[in-house]
């Protein structure tokens, strides 16, 4: 049974418009009432079949299966639009990748995704905003812990940045010490860093013998950042239409 559980009713970890976040809980909200008729219809087509009528119980199960895939499409376009407005370019850093507003399972698809892409460019690092559960029920981290067990399973060492919503992630293999890090400026509000944890601009800058100018570094890491969203997503979108049966 493929679960989903929701990490809470903000699902922007930014400023955002009204008409966004309306968007995104429309398509929820559609996605809700699609998994109740399809509950209605397969809980009516057991009946159906109890009295022995065949037919009718037949006709009712596809009622149920069709209201599930759009179940599932109203839920892959809430996925896709909320994870194109919290990672857009210039709202996360080339280095980071922001989770909120994903169901568990949407969050972990996209983050094994997303780690793959990492490793292939030779990033060594990720940040991943996974939020502190204000907004959840009980203010229980969920997506928290699906990430700390996805790296477990891929062998990666982790650590709990200052910020308790953001996880860092070594991707060699080695130890999670965010000091060695470079920093890709963790400017746009919540991909900030607190209390020195990593260097300056200037100096990963440095260490790293960059000698462009800053401007067409930070405007790499933006291009770097919407190539992520077109290359993953899809893929992402695709292995979830995958999953059997979806629990709201």
């Amino acid at each position: 049974m493929y679960e989903m559980s929701y990490m809470g009713p903000r699902a922007f970890n930014h400023s955002q418009s009204n008409d966004a976040e309306a968007e995104y809980d429309r398509l929820r909200d559609l996605a809700r009432q699609e998994a109740a008729k399809r509950g209605s219809c397969f809980q009516r087509s057991q009946e159906a079949y109890s009295n022995g009528d065949g037919a009718l119980a037949k006709e009712l199960s596809e009622q149920g299966k069709a209201h599930g895939r759009k179940m599932e499409e109203y839920n892959r376009q809430a996925s896709e639009f909320i994870f194109r407005e919290n990672n857009a370019a210039g709202r996360v850093d080339a280095d980071t990748i922001d989770l909120h507003g994903q169901f568990v399972e949407e969050a972990e698809d996209i983050l094994e995704e997303r780690i793959k892409y990492a490793r292939s460019h030779g990033q060594t690092h990720l940040h991943v905003i996974v939020g502190k559960g204000n907004h959840s029920a009980n203010h229980v981290q969920k997506i928290k812990p699906r990430v700390e067990r996805v790296c477990r399973e891929l062998g990666l060492q982790y650590a709990t940045e200052e910020n308790e919503g953001r996880i860092y992630v070594n991707l060699t293999g080695g130890p999670a010490d965010m000091g060695s890090a470079p920093s890709y400026g963790h400017g746009h509000g919540h991909g900030q860093t607190h209390g020195g944890q990593y260097p300056s601009h200037q100096q990963a800058h440095q260490q790293q013998q960059h000698h462009q100018p800053q401007q067409q570094q930070q405007g790499g890491n933006q291009d770097q950042v919407e190539q992520v969203v077109n290359e993953i997503l899809p893929r992402v979108l695709r292995k979830l239409e995958k999953g059997c049966c979806v629990v709201m």
